[in-house]
């Protein structure tokens, strides 16, 4: 990272673009910029073989057949396919009914909402305060004949980790279809779609150190999962996303998905003490800080921290030094409390004191100490700021 430059703690909204993959995508800019579909020309099947060789490492990195990979432009778009695709298939034939978590990111939540006027029963389910499900509670909703359940693998607030192999098992007890957003979760903890018995996982390309507008879908063929495709066009990717493939980008993803299948766990390793080292300074320096979610299932590199007596606003705004965030990327237009934090009973006067800080492969330990430093700092001016306000004047 450059000196001077702000230091990065927002790994949940972007990751960097790790400079291998850079050097990967680039010559498919400038060297040979053919469309992979015009395979009638010596540069188009060279595209076409790049283009099948990412394929390939996605496909590894999640333990699938390269054949059941469908690439889109990220994980909303590959969200949107798999829960719309799988009911409008579906149609009126057999169960209607889809449940998904009241924290999962708003492109599931909204796609379940979406399919209500189109005759599908949407079903959200609680979480517990820790942010887990409860597998009694997603049982119990399975009891009615279910078409589909989406489960989020790592929720990109609270770095939450599901166990999505119970999931799967509860699931496929119940006969239903299980996709999971795996965005979060892809490089920053292992993933198996036979392990987890999952139909359907979505993957993003820029969550995991490669570019942005480039994503995947994992769809299983054995047995086969059909899907209504979301738009029309010239039957590219199964017939099932339609458009022509952006070669850069797709080797640029299937590059940051090797990388994460190689060094995926060490980077994890590596992450988590240094998260360690941050919290341990950001809990010198703050008398009642609190962490929201469970640590014992957690992605390596997030921390979720309520700051007591502070609206985070106001905290962000006191250390143009630190990128943070309140939350969700996709969400933050919406001045409005955190509603993953809602569903786990957090008041929303405690939500709009809480910030999400994401680590990641290339955050350093003299970070960290900076970070918890600049942090504890802003935060104990606040505070102190606050008391004196609040204080009546001893003249008075």
């Amino acid at each position: 990272m450059r000196p001077n430059r702000p230091i990065y703690l927002d790994h949940h909204a972007t990751t960097p673009l790790d400079p291998r993959v850079l050097a990967a995508m680039r010559p498919w800019w400038e060297e040979n910029f053919a469309n992979p579909h015009s395979v009638e020309h010596a540069l188009g099947r060279a595209a076409e073989e790049a283009v099948e060789e990412a394929r390939g490492h996605v496909a590894e990195l999640i333990g699938a057949d390269a054949r059941e990979i469908v690439f889109t432009s990220g994980a909303t778009e590959a969200n949107n396919i798999a829960i719309k695709g799988a009911a409008r298939f579906a149609g009126t034939d057999g169960p209607r009914r889809i449940i998904t978590l009241a924290t999962e990111h708003k492109c599931v939540l909204e796609s379940v909402r979406d399919l209500a006027p189109e005759g599908f029963e949407p079903v959200i389910l609680p979480v517990r305060p820790d942010g887990l499900l409860d597998l009694d509670v997603l049982r119990a909703a399975l009891e009615t004949p279910t078409l589909l359940v989406s489960v989020m693998a790592v929720n990109n607030e609270t770095g939450v980790v599901q166990d999505l192999a119970a999931i799967g098992a509860v699931v496929k007890e119940a006969g239903a279809l299980f996709h999971t957003d795996a965005a979060q979760a892809a490089g920053r903890i292992p993933l198996d779609v036979e392990e987890i018995r999952a139909d359907l996982l979505s993957l993003s390309g820029h969550k995991m150190y490669g570019p942005k507008g480039v994503g995947a879908l994992y769809v299983r063929r054995r047995p086969r999962v059909r899907l209504a495709p979301l738009f029309s066009g010239g039957g590219q990717e199964r017939g099932l996303r339609s458009g022509t493939l952006p070669a850069p980008l797709l080797v640029g993803l299937g590059e940051a998905a090797r990388i994460a299948a190689a060094e995926g766990m060490l980077d994890s390793g590596r992450i988590t003490g240094q998260r360690q080292r941050l919290l341990d300074g950001l809990m010198a320096a703050i008398p009642g800080l609190r962490i929201n979610g469970t640590m014992e299932s957690r992605v390596a590199g997030n921390l979720n921290l309520t700051f007591p007596g502070v609206e985070a606003q106001a905290l962000l705004a006191a250390l143009p030094d630190v990128c943070l965030s309140t939350g969700s990327a996709c969400s933050s237009a919406e001045i409005t409390p955190s509603y993953v934090l809602g569903a786990m009973g957090i008041p929303d006067s405690e939500a709009r004191a809480t910030l999400r800080i994401g680590l990641g492969r290339f955050t350093s330990p003299a970070e960290m100490d900076r970070a918890a430093a600049l942090i504890g700092a802003a935060w104990q001016r606040l505070s102190s700021t606050l008391i004196r306000s609040s204080t009546p004047d001893a003249a008075e």
